[in-house]
């Protein structure tokens, strides 16, 4: 087996740079360009380019499937729990504006909210749709 000891040094390398990239376009979305959907297929490219460098069998040592399969729930129900929460606080499904004491800061927490359950969702399914199609299972 070619061990491709350069790719090896350089993902090790770039591998945390790339999450931390990911956590930046996360948090730095409802400010900018950016969010939940664009940080979820970041973060979820570190995985697979652990998977393409070190082997799927390891990338699953790293993330498992059923770490995959709570994550993917965790985002949707993170997602769908904010808009409930506007709704029973007397708002709309979605009404950012009754989470916080202010307008302005529930528009700022609903957001932050919303868009970590979908980076959340994303990354999951994106690293879920890499196992299947590399032949692991589900």
């Amino acid at each position: 087996m070619n061990n491709h000891s350069i790719l090896r040094v350089v993902s090790k390398f770039m591998i945390p740079f790339i999450l931390l990239f990911a956590l930046y376009v996360q948090f730095h979305g409802d400010f900018g360009p950016g969010g939940g959907f664009q940080a979820g297929v970041i973060f979820a490219a570190a995985f697979i380019l652990y998977g393409l460098i070190y082997g799927i069998e390891n990338a699953r040592k790293v993330l498992p499937a059923t770490a995959t399969r709570l994550l993917l729930a965790a985002g949707v129900l993170l997602y769908v729990g904010t808009g409930l929460f506007g709704i029973f606080m007397g708002g709309n499904f979605l009404d950012y504006n009754v989470l916080a004491a202010t307008a302005v800061g529930g528009q700022h927490l609903g957001i932050l909210l919303v868009e970590f359950g979908v980076g959340t969702t994303v990354a999951a399914t994106m690293v879920t749709i890499f196992f299947v199609f590399a032949g692991q299972d589900f």
